[in-house]
């Protein structure tokens, strides 16, 4: 059997995506490795059908932390039965490329998003600056690929002359637990990285005039900054921060609330094309959100319509809309029952179908 080897730098007990890809490629044949990051506070690996393994560092942050993950999963990678290396993102291509080019090996591009274009990155020439030279001198190289939508794909092309595949991150199809819009208590989750860009300094302040709990479910670089923007408009007992959790317990939890947000500042092209998976896991879910009208974001909902679309982030918008979706029953109902049509065509059991066939002519 064929032995794929993907590789991440996150905690692989939250990566819903990837265990999505993962299991796929085991159905269609292959043998899988997923290589991750190991935390102090990472939770036991739970059991697949593909194999895990974690690398624990010394450095858990900036460039120090990346040299160090990149140089020990080479040396990993080394020694490792392989066929394929797959390097999700930009900060695990360096020793993807090196481990794949010095054994000879097929080597595929990941692109989960368009790294070098993320607020975090931008906002710090310096450090886009290095990533971009990283992006230019190992993304070439990787003549095999896949992205998550078709801005993204021929941004790489317009780059780099790479012809990327498009495969989006669709969530796998749940029986729905509740398609009722009638919930004993109306309220409204975010989930996925909490990070910058993510629009939380005007979504936070917002909440001061809904009637509504928001919880958070998730972490990331923006969370201490969230936390505080909480305390300072005094709405601890109106927002609750969760950390982590685990897909298994998302899967139940979101259907159970009445609002999902899907919300992202427009500077940089990563957040202003992005193409979240929180957008389709609500949906799936059975819930309408509120979603910013980005290009990929419109242009599916305008094929759907399952979310209310607003012109921009804006404390005042957000809040708007929020409120509308709260009270006005009618556009609610439109919307829910807009999911759940959805459902049976944006959903992974028909989007992994390109993915193994991506592969099966790799």
């Amino acid at each position: 059997m064929p032995r794929i080897i993907f590789t991440v730098i996150n905690d692989l007990v939250y990566d819903q995506r990837m265990n999505r890809i993962a299991n796929s490629m085991v159905k269609s044949g292959y043998q899988v490795l997923l290589i991750g990051r190991k935390l102090s506070s990472s939770q036991d690996l739970l059991p697949h059908a593909y194999q895990q393994k974690r690398i624990r560092c010394l450095f858990n942050r900036g460039s120090l932390f990346y040299a160090e993950y990149n140089l020990r999963l080479f040396c990993c990678l080394l020694f490792q039965r392989a066929d394929i290396f797959c390097a999700i993102d930009l900060d695990t291509i360096l020793a993807v490329y090196f481990a794949s080019a010095l054994r000879n090996k097929k080597r595929v591009y990941d692109a989960h998003e368009l790294f070098t274009e993320q607020k975090e990155i931008i906002t710090r020439p310096l450090i886009q600056k290095i990533w971009l030279q990283i992006e230019k001198f190992a993304v070439p190289k990787f003549i095999n690929g896949y992205t998550v939508n078709s801005f993204l794909a021929d941004e790489f092309k317009k780059r780099y002359g790479v012809s990327y595949a498009v495969i989006r991150n669709l969530p796998t199809l749940l029986p729905m637990t509740n398609t009722s819009p009638e919930k004993k208590e109306k309220w409204i989750i975010y989930q996925g990285a909490v990070n910058q860009g993510r629009s939380f300094e005007t979504l936070i302040p917002a909440m001061q005039h809904i009637n509504a709990r928001l919880v958070i479910c998730g972490k990331g670089n923006f969370y201490e900054q969230t936390r505080q923007l909480i305390s300072h408009y005094t709405l601890d007992s109106k927002i609750e921060l969760r950390g982590y959790i685990s897909p298994e317990n998302l899967h139940t939890l979101t259907p159970q609330a009445s609002i999902g947000v899907t919300l992202f500042e427009p500077e940089g092209l990563n957040q202003y094309h992005s193409l979240a998976n929180r957008f389709f896991d609500y949906m799936m879910a059975g819930i309408p959100q509120v979603c910013v009208n980005y290009p990929e974001y419109a242009a599916i909902n305008e094929q759907y319509g399952f979310a209310y679309m607003i012109p921009d982030c804006n404390q005042d918008t957000i809040a708007h809309a929020l409120n509308k979706l709260l009270n006005d029953t009618v556009i609610y109902q439109e919307l829910a029952t807009n999911c759940i049509a959805a459902r049976s065509i944006l959903n992974w059991e028909e989007e992994e179908k390109i993915l193994v066939n991506f592969y099966k002519y790799l």
